[in-house]
């Protein structure tokens, strides 16, 4: 092949037209797993800092699946989680991405900004006379 001769480049077949075209008919493409940001994350293990240092909270983990992202919160590993902390990007427009959750499935608080959703889990208890 000499300099001056094209190059002929093949296009694979797509039915329905162009891998272009084929793409756009797909639609956006959706991560794998929905994740927590760096920014939420820092705002998650910060609350949770708080409550290890109390002796509440002792163990966590950190689940990412299709739909949304869960972080639970333990007393002790073997326990069932003392709280999740979800993120679900189908309900952002709806009643917001974030929710915290009992034990026993109890949604405490949702809202769309995380920071507000989290403060559920930062009040105190107070006595109160009677």
């Amino acid at each position: 092949m000499s300099e001056s001769e094209p190059i002929a480049f093949h296009r694979a077949h797509v039915p329905g037209g162009t891998p272009s075209a084929a793409r756009a008919k797909a639609g956006p493409r959706r991560p794998a797993h929905i994740s927590f940001d760096r920014r939420e994350l820092s705002q998650i293990l910060n609350i949770y800092g708080r409550k290890v240092a109390a002796g509440e909270w002792r163990d966590y983990a950190i689940d990412m699946l299709r739909e949304k992202a869960v972080f639970s919160v333990f007393r002790r590993s073997s326990e069932v989680p003392l709280y999740r902390i979800e993120k679900n990007p189908r309900l952002a427009r709806r009643q917001g991405a974030y929710s915290v959750i009992t034990a026993t499935g109890l949604i405490v608080k949702r809202g769309h900004d995380l920071g507000r959703v989290l403060r559920v889990l930062d009040r105190r208890l107070e006595l109160v006379e009677i």
